[in-house]
């Protein structure tokens, strides 16, 4: 009872801010946001969005915690905001991680950078926030090039600065790009969705016609009318009776997509460095080495070499490989089919890694997981940016992405520790994961191909 005056306190509130939204004249039309973006359509506006958020591309339990948290701060405090402050971040402690006195203080720094990282997903909903329906299955896994880019960047920087002048330089190199890209923030507006769900339909309205006006559309005829929405960012809706079953499924997904990902490339690290070949337990060269007790320990540290850099460039050009395929699939079969095929491809392949076959093929079937892994990541993330409504977008992603790094944590004791005792037994673990994502990708209960975004729950 003693909640009463402050519960009805709190509804003369919310009317109040209902009322003085003043209602068109009648008569007069109206239009929303999703219509808005629909009749502005896809033009300069997007490319640069894309060019410059792409670039972001370019550290797990850091990763973790931050996640949801960014994401319940973007939901309610707005997107642009908690992207700037990722970024600054990022930046900050990226570049004091090159002055790490000692091994403890560079894993914290590089916690401290993955925090930073996870608030760059809501680059990714801001791109889906302004994108035409019928251009996001086309656009959105365009931003798996720009990883590829940045990815490849750093391999050749690596290839270069850490034999001359170390790591540290390296760090503080690569630390470069974050940095000039906070001073293109300004370009980068606050996504509408969010600012009519706030009420803020002026500041809405004055991005859409400058959207409109860069891409030299039109806007919709009438008053941008659509509800205010105070409740952003809670937990519980995410588990409302009505996404609950969504929720659940897409975090299992979740977790075992990033589960047989960094299995995948911890595996192909092990396996490439040992070089069985078929037939032979031994790994090969092992025979060639010195003998020493220090060539012997697991803690040895090998420099890189020309080769190694090589092994790394076409691992990583696998990640994009099916991407073209992909790009159709989410299209023509949808969101769901698609990655329910794909993540049962996954596992069929990591059964084919224990064929005994020669050192060509299975760097083949390690390409293959490589790039299949990579679109089952391409398109959950399409997924989850469109399921959830504007209230709740952010938290879903950044849920999401937490509970992503709880199976890239997992992945280390699976496909360096599990397969040196049994590796049939590891192979099996991954495809099993696998196969539980690909049943839980098709019996997910919403289809988002086509389907506009929703702007409330």
């Amino acid at each position: 009872m003693a909640n009463a005056p402050k519960e009805a306190t709190n509804a003369i509130g919310l009317e109040e801010i209902c009322t003085a939204r003043q209602d068109p004249p009648k008569g007069q039309k109206t239009f929303t946001v999703e219509e808005a973006v629909e009749t502005i359509g896809f033009g300069r506006f997007h490319i640069a969005l894309f060019l410059i958020m792409g670039s972001t591309g370019m550290v797990f339990f850091g990763y973790m915690v931050f996640s949801i948290v960014l994401g319940l701060l973007a939901d309610r405090y707005g997107r642009w905001k908690i992207l700037l402050l990722s970024f600054l971040w990022g930046a900050y402690f990226s570049l004091l991680t090159s002055f790490s006195p000692s091994y403890i203080w560079f894993v914290f720094l590089r916690t401290m950078v993955g925090g930073g990282v996870s608030g760059h997903a809501q680059g990714l909903i801001i791109k889906t926030e302004f994108l035409p329906t019928k251009y996001r299955g086309y656009m959105l896994p365009l931003s798996q090039v720009f990883w590829l880019a940045g990815s490849l960047l750093i391999i050749g920087l690596a290839s270069v600065v850490n034999p001359t002048i170390g790591w540290r330089w390296l760090v503080r190199i690569a630390s470069i790009p974050g940095i000039v890209l906070i001073l293109v923030f300004k370009f980068i507006p606050e996504s509408a969705r969010y600012n009519v769900s706030t009420g803020n339909d002026e500041a809405a309205l004055a991005t859409l016609r400058r959207i409109a006006k860069m891409n030299r559309a039109a806007m919709p005829e009438g008053v941008l009318r659509e509800p205010a929405n105070e409740r952003r960012g809670r937990f519980k809706d995410l588990i409302h009776p009505k996404y609950l079953r969504t929720t659940l499924q897409i975090w299992i997904i979740w977790l075992g997509i990033a589960f047989a990902y960094y299995g995948v490339i911890l595996a192909s690290a092990e396996l490439l460095e040992q070089d069985l070949v078929c037939g032979s337990p031994t790994p090969a060269g092992e025979e060639a080495g010195d003998g020493s007790e220090e060539s012997r320990s697991p803690c040895h540290c090998r420099l890189f070499g020309p080769s190694a850099y090589q092994t790394m460039i076409i691992s990583t050009v696998g990640e994009i490989a099916l991407n073209p395929l992909n790009t159709l699939g989410i299209n023509f079969l949808g969101r769901r089919l698609s990655l329910c095929i794909t993540m049962a491809c996954t596992a069929l392949f990591f059964l084919l890694l224990n064929i005994c076959t020669s050192s060509a093929g299975m760097t083949g079937f390690l390409f293959m997981l490589r790039a299949l892994v990579s679109a089952n990541f391409n398109t959950i993330y399409i997924y989850t940016a469109e399921v959830y409504p504007t209230t709740m977008r952010a938290l879903g992603m950044g849920t999401s992405g937490s509970l992503c790094r709880v199976g890239a944590m997992v992945a280390p004791f699976i496909s360096q520790v599990l397969m040196s005792a049994s590796f049939i037994g590891a192979l099996c673990l991954f495809a099993s994961v696998c196969i539980v994502c690909a049943i839980s990708a098709f019996t997910l209960p919403i289809e988002t191909k086509g389907r506009a975004l929703q702007q409330v729950k």
